[in-house]
């Protein structure tokens, strides 16, 4: 049995993805700074903040594989690639895989550039978002050799607003934003956590980023 931790296990995304990693019989452990508004059974919840060392070091004891889905918000707005520096240390530490829920604006709006945040129609309120996430995405890709990670960026349309169903059937990218025939960039909640446990289950991404959309 895969042992998992979720640093924001009760956030909408840190929510489906330790609700699919249970159902898929991993021992997963959740650490945020909120009690879960419904409890997956069989998840051992903490509350905690990452940014106390020893909360992360307590919860991510034995683990295998650590994910965070924290946003760069809130007490991480300075501190995000820095926060992510140091859990990506104590994954390394302790021979941990480690996957970060990445941002949709750092992906590539064309194959030569710019990257998302970086385009004209991006919202300006989610800009300092998007320069957090790239300077962590950077930080993992010049981190050691010996840490096993990966960043898995979400499309556009992704969040609580828009949850979706689950449909199993999505298209798997690097780092390049997808979208359809439309223009759309979009997939559930239940959808991108199948995507990153399907990581977990079945790695095809080392030291990389990736991302899903339908």
């Amino acid at each position: 049995m895969t042992r998992l931790t979720v640093l924001g296990g009760t956030g909408y995304a840190g929510t489906a993805i330790v609700g699919e990693a249970a159902a898929r019989g991993y021992q997963v452990t959740a650490l945020s700074r909120t009690e879960p508004a419904d409890p997956v059974p069989g998840v051992t919840y903490r509350t905690g903040s990452v940014l106390d060392d020893r909360a992360v070091g307590s919860t991510i004891d034995g683990a295998q594989a650590i994910v965070i889905t924290l946003p760069p918000r809130g007490e991480l707005a300075q501190v995000f690639a820095q926060t992510v520096d140091r859990i990506a240390k104590m994954a390394s530490d302790i021979g941990a895989r480690l996957g970060l829920l990445g941002g949709a604006g750092t992906l590539l709006a064309t194959a030569d550039g710019p990257k998302v945040y970086q385009t004209p129609e991006f919202p300006a309120a989610y800009v300092s978002d998007s320069h957090a996430a790239d300077e962590a995405l950077a930080i993992l890709r010049e981190s050691s050799a010996d840490l096993d990670w990966f960043v898995l960026s979400p499309p556009l349309g992704f969040g609580a607003w828009a949850p979706g169903t689950a449909t199993g059937t999505f298209r798997v990218g690097g780092d390049l934003l997808l979208t359809d025939e439309q223009g759309h960039s979009e997939i559930s909640g239940a959808d991108l956590a199948t995507a990153l446990v399907d990581e977990l289950d079945a790695p095809a991404h080392h030291r990389a980023r990736f991302t899903v959309a339908y």
